[in-house]
């Protein structure tokens, strides 16, 4: 019997022993089955929805942060093999300030400003289908860290509603009138 050894299982097996190769077929049609016992064709199946565009638009407050999850959103794209047709970082943060009164009672003029600084990154992935974008996103909210947001805007293409009707050819609308 021929067949290959295991090189991580060879301290278990005994001298010339070995395991057969297995052959598997390269495709292989299934059919779905459901509760009440019918059985459907794979072709019957919703297929996944395609979309054009999906926008990531990441907010934090600290900038380091923001940095290091934008690499691991661009790492974990690459290991799923997500194209990632723009990616950016606005060089300012947008800031807000508020000034309060320090002091309760009096003392107006001693004043205390509060400023909030929200960081922001965008990027933009291509071309992905409804059970990739659903399986990206779990797992990038999942590891989303403290202190940062993230948006998520789905652009998907979607066929022209029956009645809409394309404009019908010019020179037939033009009558001659005697």
């Amino acid at each position: 019997m021929s067949g290959r050894m295991l090189p991580h299982l060879t301290h278990l097996l005994k001298p010339g022993f070995t395991v057969p190769a297995l052959r598997l077929p390269l495709f292989q049609t299934c059919q779905l089955s459901s509760s009440a016992g019918q059985t459907q064709d794979v072709s019957d199946v919703e297929l996944d929805k395609l979309y054009k565009v999906v926008e990531l638009e990441l907010r934090g407050n600290d900038p380091a942060v923001l940095k290091s999850y934008k690499s691991f959103t661009q790492a974990a794209c690459g290991h799923l093999n997500v194209n990632v047709l723009k990616s950016w970082t606005p060089k300012k943060a947008h800031h807000e300030r508020y000034t309060l009164l320090r002091s309760i009672h009096v003392n107006k003029k001693c004043r205390t400003q509060y400023e909030f600084r929200t960081y922001y990154s965008f990027m933009q992935l291509e071309k992905l289908t409804s059970s990739t974008c659903d399986t990206l996103l779990e797992y990038l909210q999942r590891n989303l860290p403290e202190g940062v947001a993230l948006k998520t805007t789905k652009v998907s293409l979607e066929k022209i509603p029956s009645h809409i009707q394309p404009p019908e050819d010019s020179s037939a609308q033009q009558t001659t009138i005697n």
